[in-house]
């Protein structure tokens, strides 16, 4: 179970997040939403780690871990828009370094993990340089659930991708949440949304539920 209290961030005088609060339990998916510039990036950055809150409480199976970046690194896998990756080193280097010099690990997950579900076993000798967006965001996915963390946070998943890549992720995101995991992620998209189980909409530095199934003229009036 992840529990999310009262998380505040001010950047100087203006507070973007003023007190969110949330829970979300295994295999569910809860899209976060709202306008741009509304904090949504923010949000998924500080319960990565990414970000420090300036207070506020992050629990998982009730283990504060909020403040602890080793704790938050190992429960929670996290995929921002950019993919952080040496460009001039091979995909198979890459995963080296996310696997920490666990190449069992690596190879299984080549496999029959993650990394295999999103194709990445095809392009292993490629320079990541010359890899498509949609290959760079497989390959950032896979690279975040190197350790397994049951919980993935994603920040516009399918952003500049083709049909077939975002259709990739999709299913994999399914099969993850089968397996029993927990995904949050924020979207414009309403083909990504439609994974979720719940949605969040973040306005005016707090969030409150809103039902799932909306069309999307009927959730941007909500931002």
């Amino acid at each position: 179970m992840l529990e999310v209290s009262e998380i505040f961030k001010r950047y100087r005088k203006k507070e973007v997040l003023s007190g969110v609060s949330f829970q979300a339990a295994p295999g569910e998916c809860i899209g976060i939403v709202g306008g741009n510039g509304c904090g949504k990036t923010t949000l998924l950055a500080i319960l990565a780690g990414a970000r420090k809150a300036d207070k506020g409480s992050l629990k998982v199976d009730g283990q504060e871990i909020l403040g602890h970046p080793a704790l938050q690194a190992e429960k929670i896998a996290y995929v921002p828009q950019e993919n952080p990756f040496m460009e001039e080193l091979s995909v198979k280097d890459n995963l080296s370094l996310w696997y920490k010099g666990n190449q069992a690990a690596m190879k299984r997950d080549l496999e029959c993990g993650p990394a295999a579900m999103l194709g990445v076993s095809d392009f292993l000798r490629v320079r990541v340089g010359k890899l498509s967006g949609g290959m760079k965001k497989r390959l950032s996915i896979a690279s975040a659930l190197a350790g397994q963390e049951q919980i993935l946070i994603m920040d516009e998943p399918g952003a500049a991708l083709d049909l077939v890549c975002k259709e990739v992720i999709r299913d994999y995101l399914r099969e993850y949440l089968k397996r029993g995991g927990t995904v949050l992620l924020s979207s414009h998209e309403m083909e990504e949304l439609a994974i979720c189980t719940r949605l969040l909409v973040l306005k005016d530095g707090k969030v409150r539920e809103t039902p799932a199934g909306l069309t999307a003229k009927e959730l941007a009036a909500q931002f």
